[in-house]
């Protein structure tokens, strides 16, 4: 009986996750295409992307419980901790929609929750797409991350001193390009999110080393990286393919800034399409 009980209960918490992120299936296509926003976006930064691949696709979408399209109240501060328990919710979302195999493209902190996932398991994913991907944002000794210690705790101290003033900054210099609707999006977004939520994820992001992990990966990993990125260097494309386990490759935009899916899709979009069809 108890057993019973729990299984419900399971169930009951399962669909209630499906609910709270917000999960969405578009398309008609007979594979499945998860894709998984970044830091300061939520499912809404696809929206340019998602009309390409829903023919062929059924595309997932869902928003991390970070997002500001999320209910605050469902983020948990001791259990958000590390990458691990945004990889319980994909996986949850997987096996409750009986997914048993998919195609994920993965921005920025979801490339490693991707990561973090096929390692997990191997057998639900059949190609990682890596979208402005880095395994860790600090420099290292030889590793070169792009960011020291001081400045970060720089960003921080901003970011919990006067939030609005920092996304006001830090939104066009992440778009990077001249595109002030992509920088309108991301601002939006941006200023959904609850500071102390926000401010806790980047101090997670930030001090999240999952170099040591990247031999595990045995999926097929496409890297997409613009060729100027003020978050991630293109360097670390480089090392990311040298440090994949699986058969991997780079794709470098001839664009600048770290959200490429707002800022260029006319250029993203064919290279989507290349890097899944391989």
């Amino acid at each position: 009986m108890g057993g019973s009980g729990n299984l419900t209960n399971t169930l009951s918490s399962t669909s209630k996750l499906l609910e709270i992120l917000n999960v969405r299936l578009v398309g008609a296509g007979d594979k499945v295409l998860v894709l998984s926003h970044g830091f300061g976006t939520d499912q809404s930064a696809w929206q340019r992307i998602v009309p390409y691949f829903a023919c062929d696709y059924k595309v997932l979408l869902y928003d991390l419980v970070c997002a500001g399209s999320v209910n605050p109240d469902h983020f948990d501060f001791r259990r958000y901790t590390t990458l691990d328990a945004y990889v319980d919710d994909l996986l949850a979302i997987l096996d409750a929609l009986r997914i048993d195999r998919c195609a994920f493209v993965g921005h920025s902190v979801s490339a490693m929750i991707g990561i973090l996932a096929s390692i997990r398991r191997p057998d639900l994913f059949s190609k990682l797409v890596l979208l402005g991907a880095s395994p860790r944002f600090l420099n290292d000794k030889e590793y070169h991350g792009g960011f020291e210690r001081e400045e970060i705790e720089r960003v921080f101290a901003a970011m919990e001193g006067n939030y609005n003033a920092w996304v006001r900054g830090f939104a066009p210099l992440a778009v990077g390009a001249d595109v002030p609707a992509a920088v309108r999006e991301f601002s939006r977004t941006l200023f959904n999110m609850r500071p102390d939520i926000s401010l806790f994820v980047s101090r997670t992001v930030f001090n999240s080393d999952l170099r040591g992990v990247l031999g595990l990966v045995g999926a097929p990993c496409v890297i997409v990286q613009s060729a100027r990125d003020v978050s991630v260097p293109v360097t670390v494309a480089a090392y990311l393919k040298a440090h994949l386990g699986g058969r991997s490759s780079v794709e470098i935009l001839n664009t600048e800034g770290h959200l490429p899916h707002l800022s260029a899709p006319q250029l993203l979009v064919p290279v989507l399409r290349r890097s899944l069809a391989r």
